[in-house]
């Protein structure tokens, strides 16, 4: 299986169903749970759950292939399907702004406090 292109494919099937923000986070280097994260939202609880569907309906349709995991919320406002090496975090906009994963993964995971103490005095 070609990762970049399965990765392509649901960036394009979010950006074809209006999704907002769509990130994909190379995470290999960071964590083994998998090659890239994908984060979209989208702005209603009705775009997130069609988001949802149609990412799990062409990936299906073009792969042969179910995610091996989906977790939800019980309004469908934070979504998540686990194609194993890519993982994909749909959420209404305003999850996405509270649980902001984009922050954990983007850059080094730890804070340099001394330079945060040396700055502030």
């Amino acid at each position: 299986m070609d990762i970049e292109r399965l990765k392509d494919d649901i960036v394009a099937v979010l950006e074809n169903k209006k999704a907002l923000d769509i990130e994909a986070i190379k995470v290999a280097e960071k964590t083994m749970l998998a090659e890239y994260f994908i984060i979209a939202s989208g702005s209603s609880n009705t775009q997130v759950k069609a988001l949802v569907d149609d990412v799990l309906f062409e990936i299906s349709e073009k792969y042969d292939m179910k995610p091996s995991r989906v977790e939800n919320d019980s309004g469908s406002r934070w979504n998540v399907l686990d194609y194993r090496d890519i993982v994909v975090h749909i959420f209404y906009h305003e999850e996405r702004e509270f649980y902001q994963l984009e922050k954990l993964w983007h850059g080094p995971l730890s804070i340099d406090v001394v330079d945060d103490i040396n700055n502030n005095t």
